[in-house]
């Protein structure tokens, strides 16, 4: 796939660096879509939860297969296809019983290749899907299961790829992207390879209105506020806010831990992403 910087003809396109996706321009798969609701950042009461989310292009949903359940049956890559809902690429399967269903689009995988999800040992081969224990270490995977057959939880935006560090016959070492290194069943099942459309990264929305089409709506800095809106907000002439930086009911919001107390995530990890040992 190829970066396209657009000449500079209007002031949106000064900036615009669009990805020349190789994807089909056919209709998604009228069976494995469906309509999908936007909350627009509100809850059940019909009040804002999430600020600055609204407006935004009409979507479908694409009903991705993280799972592959359909064991030792050859599946065809009918059309690489684009999606929405998501960083990656979509891979539209078709079975040889006739069943189709959408997968994230592994890298390097063309239309017409054949590709094979399995519990026991089968080609090495990116897009095909079989269980860590069965891969060579050092291997690059995506679409990794935290417990056996729950389905694809990790690696799953494009360009993504988990390497595969050490194997022992229960659990697996993995590094992820981000340098954190955990541990997983070695009986979960991976895809080899890593996700396609890795180029997505360097693209550059040109204008805001772009930001508008995808629902996202202005953000205003809380220095710009009243004191009565903001705690950052208010002084004589312009300042650049004063203690640390919080939302407007004062959760910080820079260095404030976020993550989610999980004990069957949290306690499978061995090294943070900020290289802290946590055991």
């Amino acid at each position: 796939m190829a970066i396209i910087h657009h000449k500079p003809t209007t002031p949106s396109s000064r900036f615009y660096i669009r990805n020349k996706a190789e994807v089909s321009d056919k209709r998604p798969e009228r069976s494995l879509t469906k309509g999908h609701h936007r909350k627009k950042g509100r809850n059940s009461y019909g009040r804002i939860t999430s600020r600055r989310r609204g407006g935004g292009h009409k979507r479908l949903y694409r009903t991705i297969d993280f799972r592959r359940e359909i064991i030792d049956v050859p599946a065809t890559v009918e059309a690489i296809e684009y999606d929405p809902n998501r960083t990656s690429h979509i891979a539209l399967l078709k079975y040889e019983d006739g069943s189709l269903s959408y997968i994230p689009s592994p890298s390097g995988i063309e239309v017409g290749a054949t590709l094979l999800s399995s519990n026991r040992q089968i080609d090495f081969q990116d897009g095909n899907r079989m269980p860590i224990s069965f891969l060579p270490i050092g291997t690059k995977i995506h679409c990794v299961e935290l417990l056996p057959g729950c389905g694809a939880k990790l690696a799953r935006s494009a360009g993504v790829g988990i390497r595969l560090m050490a194997i022992d016959p229960v659990h697996a070492t993995l590094k992820m992207p981000s340098g954190e290194i955990r541990i997983v069943k070695s009986s979960c099942r991976a895809t080899i390879g890593t996700v396609g459309n890795s180029d997505h990264q360097k693209i550059t929305i040109g204008k805001a209105g772009r930001n508008r089409w995808k629902g996202r709506r202005p953000r205003v800095r809380g220095v710009a506020m009243n004191p009565v809106d903001h705690p950052m907000g208010g002084g004589e002439g312009k300042t650049s806010g004063g203690g640390h930086p919080s939302s407007p009911w004062g959760q910080l919001s820079k260095g404030f831990p976020t993550r989610k107390k999980s004990k069957s995530s949290n306690s499978q990890i061995l090294v943070r992403c900020n290289g802290r040992k946590m055991r």
